[in-house]
């Protein structure tokens, strides 16, 4: 990712969180952002501060059809495109049969359809040049889940499955994928307004109530510092041995190292019952991956 060239970035919901953390840190380094929120005047700040380097759009990325549009406006002002970042999104707590199809499908547009279709209107600029990244904000719930918080981490699922295919499809471009996977920062996130919640089935308040509460409380009171993560993020995209998956904050990485090994286990303990599946005498399948 290291350019001589002063880098423009697009990022999704810049107006909060992880993405107004890394909207500030690119500015703050001469770079060039297009930010887009829901509503513009939440950029008015930023506006004030960085000037014409700042290009705030209009956009809610459920609307997929316009995403085309705001690469576009990013190429018109711009002229380059080297970072997308897909951030916009929001967290979601109600147990499966709590959760409506309307509250379901809102996840898998926020978290999936809406960066698929900005990464396939940016995807021919940066075939064309070479070069670039393509930054999925995930969490660390994207590998692992648990009571109510099935319908986010089904979008986050999703996304992370699509995206570590279109890292092997880029690669030979040039062009690097993170998937980063925070556990919980200091941002609005569980914030009453923001953090959308199912109408609850008391039936469940024994077994998600803990959860429900617990999410809520922990508004304002996150160990992950946005500032921190945003800088890391920048780093590791500028690192030539940079992973694939980047796990954000102390939580994520015990949670997931745990998701791991416990997998694991459950794939060597049972092996023997897996295989004996296939016909036998069979040799191994190849593939060309």
């Amino acid at each position: 990712m290291t350019t001589n060239q002063t880098k423009t970035w697009i990022i999704t919901g810049a107006s909060s969180g992880l993405g107004l953390a890394l909207a500030e840190a690119a500015l703050a380094a001469g770079e060039q952002v297009v930010g887009t929120a829901r509503r513009a005047d939440r950029f008015n700040d930023l506006k004030a501060r960085y000037g014409d380097r700042l290009l705030a759009v209009e956009h809610d990325v459920r609307d997929t059809a316009g995403a085309a549009a705001v690469v576009q406006q990013a190429l018109e002002v711009f002229g380059r495109v080297d970072v997308l970042v897909n951030n916009a999104g929001a967290g979601q707590v109600g147990a499966a049969e709590e959760i409506t199809d309307a509250e379901l499908r809102s996840m898998l547009e926020q978290h999936l359809f809406g960066p698929a279709a900005y990464v396939r209107a940016v995807l021919p600029h940066l075939r064309e040049r070479r070069l670039g990244a393509i930054v999925q904000m995930s969490s660390q719930g994207g590998r692992m889940s648990f009571p109510a918080v099935g319908s986010y981490s089904a979008g986050k699922f999703a996304l992370e499955g699509w995206s570590e295919a279109l890292a092997g499809e880029v690669a030979p471009f040039g062009i690097r994928v993170l998937i980063v996977e925070p556990s919980r920062f200091r941002t609005a996130f569980n914030a009453p307004d923001v953090l959308q919640t199912a109408q609850q089935n008391s039936t469940y308040d024994e077994v998600i109530g803990a959860v429900r509460t617990n999410l809520s409380e922990a508004n304002g009171t996150q160990e992950g510092d946005p500032t921190r993560a945003a800088q890391i993020i920048r780093q590791i995209l500028d690192t030539p041995e940079a992973p694939l998956r980047l796990p954000l904050g102390a939580e994520a990485v015990r949670n997931l190292t745990r998701t791991y090994r416990t997998a694991l286990a459950d794939v060597e303990k049972w092996a023997s019952v897996s295989e004996s599946a296939d016909f036998p005498g069979m040799a191994p399948a190849v593939r060309a991956f």
